[in-house]
């Protein structure tokens, strides 16, 4: 590895939806160029890189593995092949962040699907170059019957499909910097005039030769520019000029022997592109030639010669016609040549691919003033332009990325090292005690060589140089064990290797537990963070059949943390070992690697634990009606003290939609913001779903979609009659934002607490404890503290010492709001959306005198401490004020995609209402006898829904799941009938059958233990026994 160029190394992942062919065509490209690991007559049907037995069961890719080829000699190509399917989403996030490219499949037939346009922004989020492959062209011909006019059209809409997801992220990316430069002052303009790029170019274009067209499972496929060659010398063009007129509408004329428009052809109807005419045509008539039985072979024998291909008799002769296209296409059109060479050609070396990706892998960092040495400093420039250049000298800083960490067998590994000698493999340096189990990382070299037996310093994403002693608990010091060269399953121990190479590393089991940067220097910032395009969101409880095996269980847990990059493993509140996944074919997975592999104990898995929210009924714009708390409205809870001395009003509102979502995708930046974590907010915004990647202040551009979210939800839709309305509420909206004085749960959650209007006067409880504008001075919302103090109309029953009692009285307040914003009323769930004010006063002690008072005494009493006091009665005030404004629970929603022939179309819809789901749209794909629907399910409904779909749909139907939004039920879930219509329909309540919301509300309770309403004695009139007696 050492010896190869860094010039001729190309680093690449394949990238597609489920089922369209990316293992089959990894399997052609390993027995073109991996030396004999695969043979030629498997490839295709044996699968090399899925080499788990639940791959192979399940004919899918589960994890992302890498193997690497040779091509004419020269080159050095790594490929990492993916899965497709969603519920594995993490480990595309992986291979991504360790390619250069990827190799963009999309199924000619089923075109674009969900997964595609995931995988394709998170190739534009990495900034790797893509190239487009469509696979199965020979659908199209044995399946679809197209004619090769019908397949142009076909697959001249995938390519503008394709084309036009990838405008939108570049015109998103465009605004998002026009935004950025307008925002700034005028002497940032022209320093950050780069910024805005012209990319009008279209990404993918059949004439640029970074689309392929390939048929993988025969082991067929082709460029353009193979049959530019080919036809250069026949119509005495130049190949160049082909290239360009084999795609779109150029046509040749046969008279003048000329390419023309299709105004040069004349009137005549006939006229054929000259990619149907010279590609698809001559495609066509070999496949005919083959799948007729009757037919004359004089075709495919033309064929033969004019290529001079070698074709064994033997093959030609087989009754398989399917045997015979594959011997003379695979020979004609190698699958192999087409797609390494485009890798060559269209995919950038290492050295100018970190060039280009050195913005998003080490974006620049914010330094406080009072930072460290500039030494420091200049050192980790040093570095960053070190990586940027894919240095692979060996006097370079070493700097690795280890995107995750996966088990293997010891069994498994090399028993020997590269020169030869004996290894002893038994060593304990993963930390996995007498496990079977060695971890190894998957790691690149960005920067210097990496030898084994290295010490290196290994940074998690929060270490922070500049701040010297105090991130030092964020690196560790390793010794690299051994570097492995991954060859799919097997490994081939290497000495050392440079800048650009992906390997395997042993001995960082015991430092890293998912990703982490290891740098040969303490002075190296660490590379940005993972993005994940969905959270897992599927849980359950673990626990072993046999208590004694408990330890087990926990052990195999920590391993299985550690072996997969998505898997969350927690313990709940109530002691139960909880393991969250990404969706129902992950957790199989997991589950199944607990029992064989990690704890190899009997297991009891609990139902899956289900995530709600909980919220009120209401509009945003209500709020002029019902936030009067000064003007004596009666629309607010009034909770005391058991002492008597602390009075609390609460208030809630419903806060605007889009609010709600900003707040909570922002949850990362908000808690660096809030904590004061400025200089580490830019690496923090990286983690979220916007596609703001390169903002140069977050702070400014979170409180921009907060304004704009909130004026979008108010002004939107909005008719003329209503708009002065609408401006009324917009302004109040835009005053609280100025009043935000927390928000919650754990102080970074969708739900807001507003700091009172101190307007008003009480003579029973005269000091009000105001809070102070935290949250909406740290994002910019005012200019500084709104600080409490003595109120507007001085008090004799004020003092000082009671004031600063009700200053002191400020953190239980907010405990108690973060209390009842994390376990609401109707089950304990976490509030959604909700806008608290709360107004807390406090009245002296009876028979105290004024300067008798300090805040550091609190006296003994009968209802324990008053702090205490006045946090639990803040707590039920705003549950009660939630159980008063018609509380609704909010679920989960997944996004669902299903693809169903004609014939299922009714059972797939039975399913579907037989599980809640909200059809959103149905179409007939064009060329297809498939319809595409589109619905939301939830999250709670959608356990078994794949194995329930294709048991009714004869296994016809296949569905793909990704979590979508949040969404409240509009069911009252204590909905009781009141007037004449409601008691006529559903009785006078006493036999009324509880309705969806209170259905999952009594789940969710039993589930934790919570008393829940139900009749517990069916039948009390009288005895009921199995026997008969007269």
């Amino acid at each position: 590895m050492a010896d190869t160029e860094c010039a001729n190394i190309r680093n690449i992942c394949i990238l597609a939806h489920v089922d369209h062919g990316k293992t089959t065509l990894a399997d052609h490209l390993i027995a073109a160029a991996a030396d004999g690991l695969v043979h030629p007559k498997q490839a295709g049907r044996l699968r090399f890189m899925d080499y788990l037995d639940e791959e192979q069961r399940r004919a899918i890719t589960m994890k992302s593995s890498s193997v690497t080829l040779r091509f004419h000699d020269t080159y050095h190509i790594n490929l990492i092949d993916s899965p497709g399917h969603m519920d594995f989403c993490s480990e595309v996030s992986t291979a991504a962040r360790l390619s250069d490219g990827a190799l963009v499949l999309v199924d000619a037939v089923e075109g674009v699907h969900i997964q595609t346009h995931a995988v394709l922004r998170q190739a534009w989020t990495e900034r790797l170059s893509p190239c487009l492959v469509l696979n199965k062209i020979d659908r199209l011909i044995t399946e679809l019957k197209l004619t090769p006019i019908e397949a142009y059209s076909k697959l001249v809409r995938i390519v503008n499909e394709v084309n036009r997801i990838m405008s939108a992220y570049k015109a998103e990316k465009y605004l998002s910097d026009v935004d950025s430069l307008l925002a700034g002052a005028a002497g940032d303009i022209l320093e950050n005039s780069e910024l805005v790029e012209d990319d009008e170019e279209i990404t993918f274009q059949p004439q640029k030769g970074n689309v392929a067209f390939v048929c993988a499972l025969d082991g067929w496929g082709f460029r353009i520019n193979e049959f530019a060659d080919f036809y250069a010398s026949k119509l005495g063009a130049s190949a160049a000029a082909l290239q360009k007129a084999l795609w779109g509408l150029k046509y040749y004329n046969q008279k003048t022997k000329m390419i023309v428009g299709k105004k040069g052809m004349g009137g005549g109807s006939k006229a054929r592109p000259m990619f149907v005419q010279f590609v698809l045509e001559p495609l066509w008539q070999v496949y005919q030639a083959a799948m007729d039985p009757d037919g004359a072979k004089t075709l495919l024998h033309k064929v033969i010669k004019s290529f001079n291909l070698n074709v064994p008799a033997r093959e030609l002769q087989h009754k398989d016609p399917k045997v015979v296209l594959q011997a003379v296409l695979s020979r004609w059109l190698p699958l192999s040549d087409a797609i390494l060479s485009m890798v060559v050609n269209c995919i950038p070396d290492p050295m100018r691919a970190q060039s280009f990706r050195i913005s998003r892998l080490l974006p620049k960092r914010e330094v406080s003033e009072d930072g460290p040495s500039s030494n420091v400093l200049a050192e980790a420039e040093l570095v960053r332009k070190s990586v940027e250049a894919c240095d692979s000298s060996s006097e370079a800083p070493c700097v690795a990325f280890v995107s995750k960490m996966f088990a293997v067998p010891i069994k498994l590994l090399p028993q020997r090292g590269p020169n030869g000698e004996i290894l002893n493999n038994s060593t304990d340096e993963d930390g996995s005690g007498e496990s079977d189990e060695c971890f190894l990382a998957f790691a690149r070299v960005f920067s210097g060589v990496l030898f084994a037996r290295q010490r290196v310093f290994v940074l998690s994403a929060l270490y922070d140089p500049s701040k010297g002693e105090s991130t030092m608990k964020h690196i560790q010091e390793a010794e690299l064990h051994s570097l492995y060269l991954m060859m799919g399953q097997g490994l081939k121990p290497v000495a050392s290797a440079k800048a650009g190479n992906i390997v395997a590393i042993r001995g960082l089991g015991q430092h890293i537990l998912k990703s982490a940067t290891l740098s040969s220097t303490k002075n190296c910032w660490p590379f940005s963070s993972l993005m994940f395009q969905v959270s897992p969101t599927l849980r359950v409880a673990i626990e072993p059949s046999d208590p004694m095996d408990m330890g087990a269980l926990m052990k195999g847990l920590r391993l299985l943390n550690h072996a997969d990059p998505f898997v969350e493993v927690t313990v709940s509140a109530r002691g139960e070992h909880v393991l969250a996944a990404a969706g129902e074919v992950h957790l199989e997975r997991c589950i199944k690697d607990l029992k064989e592999r990690f704890a190899r104990v009997s297991l009891e898995v609990s139902p899956p634990l289900v995530s709600y929210k909980e919220t009120i009924q209401g509009e945003v714009t209500d709020v002029l009606e019902n936030l009067n708390l000064s003007g004596g409205s009666l629309d607010y809870i009034e909770r005391k003290t058991p002492n008597g001395r602390c009075c609390v009003r609460v208030q809630v509102l419903k806060l605007p939609p889009a609010l709600t979502k900003v707040l909570d995708e922002s949850s990362d930046l908000l808690g660096d913001i809030i904590g004061g974590k400025l200089g580490q907010s830019k690496k923090s915004n990286e983690t979220q779903r916007s596609s703001r990647l390169e903002d140069d202040n977050p702070i400014e551009a979170l409180r921009k979609r907060i304004m704009d979210a909130v004026e979008g939800d108010i002004l939107g839709g909005t008719e003329e009659s209503d708009k002065d309305q609408a401006e009324k509420c917009k302004a109040m909206w835009l005053q609280f934002l100025k009043r935000i004085w927390a928000l919650g749960p754990r102080q970074i959650g969708p739900n807001i607490l507003f700091t009172p209007d101190s307007r008003g006067v009480d003579t029973e409880f005269p000091v009000l404890i105001r809070g102070s504008s935290l949250v909406s001075e740290r994002l910019g919302f005012v200019n500084e503290f709104s600080n409490g103090g003595m109120d507007a109309e001085p008090s004799p029953l004020v003092t000082p010492a009671l004031c600063r009692e009700a200053e002191s009285l400020e953190s239980s307040l907010l405990s108690g709001f973060q209390l009842a914003t994390a376990a609401g009323p109707l089950c304990e769930e976490p509030m959604w959306g909700l806008a608290f004010v709360i107004e807390a006063r406090i009245s002296p002690l009876e028979g105290q005198q004024s300067n008798e008072l300090e805040t550091s005494y609190q006296p003994l009493e009968q209802y324990g401490i008053f702090t205490g006091q006045v946090m639990n009665t803040v707590k039920d005030a705003c549950r009660t004020a939630v159980l008063k404004k018609k509380p609704r629970l909010v679920e989960a929603m997944y996004f669902c995609e299903l693809n169903t022939p004609t014939e299922y179309l009714g059972p797939m819809y039975a399913v579907l209402a037989r599980r809640r789901a909200r059809v959103l749209k149905e179409e007939m794909r064009e060329g297809s006898p498939l319809f595409t629907v589109h619905a939301y399910l939830p999250v709670s409904e959608s356990f078994g829904f794949a194995a329930e779909l294709r048991r009714w749909t004869s296994g016809a139907s296949s569905a793909l799941l990704v979590l979508s939004h949040w969404e409240a039920l509009l069911e009252d879930p204590f909905f009781v009938p009141k007037t004449e219509e409601e008691i006529e329909e559903f009785g006078d309540g006493s036999s009324v059958l509880h309705n969806t919301a209170r259905k999952l509300i009594d789940a969710v309770r039993r589930q934790k233990g919570l008393p829940v309403e139900e009749k517990v004695v069916q039948h009390a009139t009288k005895q009921r026994t199995l026997a008969r007696k007269v």
